[in-house]
């Protein structure tokens, strides 16, 4: 008798690369899509407080932050944040967890630095808001990405 039932062939060496090979692209490709989100997002915030009248200068050295700045520093972090997940889902048993742990810690160290800048209390403000909105976006993406992992 000839049975086509083949639940118990088991799955070959290649298949568990293939399934991480398979999650690597899929945090890679949605912490992207997540990263050009967090930029616009950035980038439009800082633009309507800068409409609203804040100057974004910095005192030391009196230079003002330019649009593109939010750009590219919301860019450059939010690809940190995508190699921490990667990191995480790669030897973490618990990723997303402690990528949720890490990444409100790192944004929480980031508050630092504009309380510390001797700016104007409303470039202050800005700029706390401004380390909290691409947190927003792409902490609870690549979260989400990281709890969908199947082993």
């Amino acid at each position: 008798m000839n049975s086509m039932n083949d639940t118990g062939v088991g799955a070959g060496p290649t298949s568990g690369r293939t399934s991480h090979t398979h999650r690597l692209r899929g945090l890679v490709g949605t912490g992207s899509i997540a990263t050009l989100a967090a930029m616009v997002a950035t980038t439009l915030v800082a633009a309507l407080a800068q409409a609203a009248g804040v100057d974004f200068e910095v005192p030391d050295g009196g230079e003002t932050i330019p649009l593109s700045g939010f750009a590219v520093v919301t860019g450059f972090f939010s690809v940190v944040g995508i190699v921490i997940a990667i990191t995480l889902q790669r030897w973490s048993a618990r990723p997303a967890e402690r990528f949720v742990w890490t990444a409100v810690s790192l944004t929480a160290i980031s508050l630092v630095p504009p309380l510390l800048s001797g700016a104007n209390a409303a470039t202050v403000t800005a700029l706390l808001g401004l380390h909290l909105v691409p947190a927003t976006v792409m902490i609870p993406t690549l979260a989400r990405r990281l709890r969908t992992r199947t082993d």
